[in-house]
Parts: C-alpha cells; sequence; structure tokens
C-alpha cells in the first residue's frame, strides 16, 4: 500500500484524516495562496479590481472545475473537500476565494446537490444533456460562472419570489431585472441567474424560481453603478441589469422547479461562504504570531512575544479558532440532503459562528499587534474589513440565521400557537 505523504502544513480546516484527493487539492490550494494570491491581495483591494490573474492561475491548476464530476473531466471533489480547500484559499486572498465560490456553486450546485434532489425521469434526463454543456465549458474553455443571488428584497433571503422575471418564449427565456452585489461583474462568462417565471396573471411563487446561465455578451445585459465598498473590494460586486435579455433553452442550470427542490432538500448549499471567512480568521492570527515572533518580512525583527498580555490575547485568539474549526468541518462533512434537525442546526451554529467569530479574531488581532499593524502594507486592516462583512451576506446573514435557529428550535414544522 503506497502512502501518500503527510501534509507540511496545517489547513485552515485544522488537522484531519484527509483522504489523498483532499490532501493533493489542499496542497494545490495552499502552494498557489502562499506563493502568488497572498503577495497579489492588497493590489485588487487597492484597486477594487478583479484577480484576473489568480483566476489564470486556478484554471491552470484545475482548480475551476474542482466540483465538476470526473465523467465530465472535472477533479469530482464532493462537498466537504471544496469546503476544505476553499476555506485554504481564503486564508490567502478573501476575494479570490469569496468569488472563486460563486463560480464553484454553480458545478456544485447542478452536479452533486442536483443529484440529491428527487426529479422524474424525463427530467433528469434533460438536467443530465444540459449540465454536460456548462461542465464542458468549464473543463475545455476555463469559462467562468458568476451566481448573482441579491435583488435587495426579501427574495434572497428566500421570504419571497426573486424580482428578477423570466418569460417563456419559443426557444428560451426572456429575462427582465436588476441584480446587486453581484460578484464577479464584467469578469464572467456566464451568469447564473436566480429568477421567478413570469407566468402572466398569476402571482409570482418562489416554486416558480428558475436557475439560468446567462452570457455575457447577451443583448440587453448591463453591468451598473460604481463599486467602493469597506470590504471584499475584489469581488467587483457591481449591479446586473436585464432589460428584455433573450436567454435559450439550453442555457438552464437546473430545471423548472428543481432549484426551489434543491433549497428544501440541501440547506448546506448557502452554507458555501463561510470557507473563506474561516480562512481569513487564520490568516489574522497568523499574522499576529508572526508579528509578536517578529517575523513579518520587512519589518523590523522586534519580538512583543514577552508580555503576558499578549501571550493571553493569542491564547484567545487560537481557542476561539479551534472551535470555528471544529464547528465548521463537523458541519461541512455531516452536509447531506435531507439532515436531521440537529445536522441543520449545526449548519446555521457554524454559519454564525464562522461568520461573526472572523472579525471577532482580526479585532483581537488588531488590539494584541497594536497600532503599527493598522497600517496599510501589511495585510492586517484589510484582513479586518473583509471579515466584517461576512455576517451580511444572504441568505444567511447573523440575524437571520438567529431568527431561524430561535424558531426552528422552539417550533416544529407545521406548529403555530394559538
Amino acid at each position: 500500500m503506497i502512502e501518500t505523504p503527510a501534509l507540511s502544513f496545517t489547513p485552515a480546516v485544522g488537522d484531519h484524516a484527509f483522504t489523498p484527493l483532499q490532501r493533493d487539492l489542499l496542497t494545490r490550494a495552499h502552494e498557489l495562496g502562499r506563493d502568488k494570491f497572498a503577495p497579489r491581495a492588497a493590489k485588487w483591494d487597492e484597486e477594487a479590481s478583479f484577480p484576473f490573474a489568480n483566476y489564470d492561475d486556478l484554471r491552470a491548476a484545475g482548480l475551476l472545475a474542482i466540483c465538476v464530476p470526473r465523467a465530465s473531466g472535472g477533479l469530482g471533489a464532493d462537498y466537504s473537500t471544496y469546503m476544505m480547500v476553499a476555506a485554504e484559499l481564503g486564508r490567502f486572498c478573501g476575494a479570490t476565494a469569496l468569488t472563486w465560490n460563486m463560480h464553484v456553486s454553480s458545478t456544485l450546485w447542478t452536479g452533486l446537490l442536483a443529484d440529491g434532489v428527487a426529479m422524474p425521469d424525463a427530467q433528469r434526463a434533460e438536467h443530465e444533456a444540459r449540465r454536460g454543456l456548462h461542465f464542458a465549458r468549464v473543463v475545455t474553455d476555463g469559462a467562468v460562472y458568476a451566481q448573482p443571488f441579491s435583488e435587495g428584497s426579501a427574495a434572497a433571503a428566500g421570504r419571497a419570489p426573486f424580482g428578477t422575471t423570466a418569460r417563456k418564449v419559443d426557444g428560451g427565456w426572456v429575462v427582465n431585472g436588476r441584480k446587486i452585489f453581484a460578484s464577479l461583474s464584467g469578469a464572467a462568462d456566464f451568469y447564473g441567474v436566480l429568477c421567478t417565471e413570469d407566468r402572466g396573471d398569476t402571482p409570482p411563487d418562489a416554486r416558480d424560481t428558475l436557475y439560468l446561465a446567462v452570457p455575457a455578451t447577451a443583448a440587453g445585459l448591463t453591468v451598473a453603478g460604481d463599486w467602493n465598498p469597506l470590504g471584499m473590494r475584489g469581488t467587483v460586486s457591481r449591479n446586473l441589469l436585464f432589460k428584455e435579455v433573450f436567454v435559450a433553452d439550453h442555457e438552464q442550470l437546473m430545471p423548472r422547479g428543481v432549484y426551489f427542490k434543491a433549497a428544501q432538500t440541501w440547506p448546506a448549499m448557502f452554507f458555501t461562504l463561510a470557507p473563506t471567512y474561516l480562512g481569513i480568521a487564520n490568516a489574522a492570527y497568523d499574522f499576529t504570531v508572526r508579528y509578536l515572533r517578529g517575523e513579518i518580512p520587512g519589518e523590523p525583527p522586534v519580538r512583543r512575544r514577552m508580555y503576558p498580555t499578549k501571550q493571553i490575547a493569542v491564547a484567545q485568539m487560537r481557542i476561539q479558532l479551534e472551535q470555528m474549526k471544529s464547528v465548521f468541518l463537523r458541519a461541512a462533512t455531516e452536509a447531506r440532503p435531507h439532515p436531521s434537525k440537529d445536522e441543520r442546526m449545526r449548519l446555521y451554529a457554524a454559519q454564525y459562528t464562522v461568520m461573526e467569530g472572523a472579525n471577532d479574531i482580526a479585532r483581537l488581532a488588531i488590539r494584541t499587534c497594536g497600532g503599527q499593524s493598522m497600517m496599510k502594507h501589511l495585510p492586517l486592516e484589510r484582513l479586518y474589513r473583509d471579515s466584517r462583512c461576512g455576517s451580511l451576506m444572504l441568505p444567511w446573514t447573523a440575524e437571520l440565521v438567529l431568527d431561524r435557529m430561535g424558531r426552528e428550535t422552539l417550533y416544529e414544522a407545521g406548529e403555530k400557537d394559538e
């Protein structure tokens, strides 16, 4: 039996009984991040520009197709493997990891997650044929997919139908509407747009959600608005406007009605934003340790590790980071269709713990390292700004997670107060 070499680093998710594929992909991500993404991260942040060079590297490493099934030419990573690798990339460039998630989700949702959703045979065959087209674009052409979600309404939180609509016409659909915070705007080759089927006089219904791949070159699609946010500036999440945009039938990423089923079947499909922020928390902790040891390249080799206050702060950071890793890894590895109530609660708890905890650790890092660590030529102030944004991301913002956990703990399905 050939032993797979042990990792030479501790991944962002911590130590684990990794499979050979997981060790391989984690190593690819770590080396790319360390050698290429981290040195470039300040540039994307300063310019609020998209990390095209990083995507060239992801493409060359095969990581754009990480969740494309092996039968379709991809790497065939499962859900938990993707989550581990995404956290490792987040450790080195949050904007790259977060936008990569939007791309990978298009293959994960149409691949592994769709396989866990019940469909009639005819619909399954339709989906197999259409997703094969999208997988081939990623594997053969290196195409990048985005996943615009938000609209500034309750739709992205799952509490209302999407305001962006698609009207059935011969050979396809006509899309109208608007998406905000559309990551990869102007950079993606295709936008995986969630929209509501326009059924004329029938009131809009979330069950009629469609998931369509709109080509970036489609007539009537425009990118608009400025992008000058607090953090995650390299995501370039401007607005997308759709005015009578024709989308061919074969561009459906899921058949009619399947997205709504998938959201009910696979709650973990909305947990994939969290790895980026676990990576950022690791980065803030790693920086703090190196800073206190006087090991930051280009900085005076001044050691600050001898002060008890610094030692206590690092201990507090490590304890919180270990808690984050543990609940994250358990939630990621047990993700499945139709999870139990306990598994669903752990998903919510992991989301909240990571998204709020990342900023807690970045805050402690700044307080512990002191005023000089806030300078723009060092990464900590960027990590702090990027970490603050995670708990705001729909559909599972920190507030919505608390609401879900409280309600679903105290009420079983179908229960109401008199």
